[in-house]
C-alpha cells in the first residue's frame, strides 16, 4: 500500500507539472468530447456503495457513461460500457439489474466515425459495466491499467470481471498498452490518463483540457455517485480501502489546482454536463 501511496503522490506531481506546463504556440489541435450512453443500471441493493453503511437499506439508479474524445485526427475512447447482450433487457429485481438502449457502433455511426477509426480504446478498469462492447474494437490498442492487466492474468478471475469481454487482447494478440501511472497520451498535456488505484489495483480517470468547456475528469469508478466524495464512502467490494480514500483525495485536490470538473461516469446528475448527443463538447 505504501508504494501506491508513493505512486499516487509521483502521479499528482507529474499531473500538476503537465498543468504548469508553458503553452506551445503552435494553433492546438482540434479537442472534442462527445459522451455516449453505455447503458443504465438499477441497484436494486445499493448497500454495497459503502463499506459504512450509508447506503443500506437503499436503492440507486446508476448510468454508464462512455466518452468518445478527438484529438486532431486521431479517436480514443474511454470506457465500453455494458455488453451489447443486455440490449433492450428489462429492468428486474436482482441487486444490480442492467439494461442497455443503444450500442456503441450505432451512437458513432450517427457522428460518422466508424468502429476501425477508434485508435485507442482506454478502459478506466477491467468491470464487466465498463468494458462490455470493447471487442466491438479490436484494431484498437487497449490502454488498461498496468496492473489491472497483470490481475486479468491471474488464476482466479477478479471480481466483477469477464475476462470473454476483453478476448482480442487478452487471447487474440490485440495491441495492449499497459499503463503505469499516469500517462499523458497524445504528448501535448490534453489527454492525460491518472492513477487512481483502490477501486481495482489498476484503476484510473482521465483529464481531458477542453478550450471551451475548461478542464474536465472523468471519474472513471474512483466514486460512483457525487455524494460519496463528501461520505468517504468506500465501496465494499473495492480491493484497498486506504487506496480508494487516497484516489479520492488526489482527484479533489487534482480538480481544485487545475479548476476542472469532476464528471461522475456512474451519477445520473452528471448526464448534463457535457453536451447532449450528437453535439460534442469543446
Amino acid at each position: 500500500m505504501h508504494r501506491t501511496l508513493s505512486a499516487l503522490g509521483a502521479s499528482l506531481a507529474l499531473a500538476l507539472a503537465l498543468a504548469a506546463a508553458p503553452v506551445a504556440r503552435a494553433a492546438p489541435v482540434e479537442l472534442r468530447v462527445w459522451r455516449l450512453d453505455c447503458g443504465d443500471l438499477r441497484m436494486n441493493d445499493a448497500s454495497p456503495l459503502s463499506d459504512a453503511g450509508d447506503y443500506a437499506g437503499q436503492s440507486r439508479r446508476l448510468v454508464d457513461g462512455c466518452y468518445l474524445v478527438q484529438h486532431g485526427a486521431d479517436y480514443l475512447l474511454w470506457d465500453a460500457g455494458l455488453p451489447a447482450a443486455v440490449l433492450g433487457k428489462p429492468l428486474d429485481a436482482q441487486p444490480i439489474s442492467p439494461t442497455l438502449a443503444a450500442d456503441l457502433p450505432s451512437q458513432l455511426a450517427r457522428i460518422k466515425v466508424r468502429p476501425d477509426q477508434i485508435g485507442r480504446l482506454a478502459i478506466s478498469h477491467y468491470h464487466f459495466d465498463h468494458v462490455g462492447q470493447a471487442a466491438t474494437f479490436p484494431k484498437a490498442t487497449l490502454m488498461i491499467g498496468a496492473a489491472d492487466w497483470t490481475a486479468l492474468h491471474a488464476a482466479k478471475t477478479p471480481f466483477g470481471a469477464e475476462p470473454a469481454l476483453l478476448a482480442p487482447w487478452l487471447t487474440g494478440g490485440g495491441a495492449v498498452d499497459p499503463v503505469e501511472g499516469d500517462r499523458d497520451v497524445f504528448g501535448d498535456g490534453s489527454v492525460v490518463i491518472l492513477a487512481a488505484p483502490g477501486h481495482t489495483p489498476g484503476e484510473t480517470a482521465l483529464l481531458v483540457k477542453l478550450h471551451d468547456t475548461g478542464p474536465i475528469i472523468l471519474s472513471g469508478d474512483v466514486v460512483h455517485l457525487q455524494a460519496q466524495w463528501d461520505l468517504h464512502a468506500v465501496p465494499s467490494w473495492n480491493t484497498e480501502r486506504a487506496d480508494s480514500l487516497a484516489s479520492m483525495d488526489r482527484l479533489s485536490r487534482l480538480a481544485k489546482t487545475l479548476k476542472a470538473r469532476i464528471i461522475v461516469q456512474h451519477d445520473p446528475a452528471d448526464v448534463g454536463v457535457l453536451a447532449t448527443f450528437p453535439a460534442a463538447s469543446r
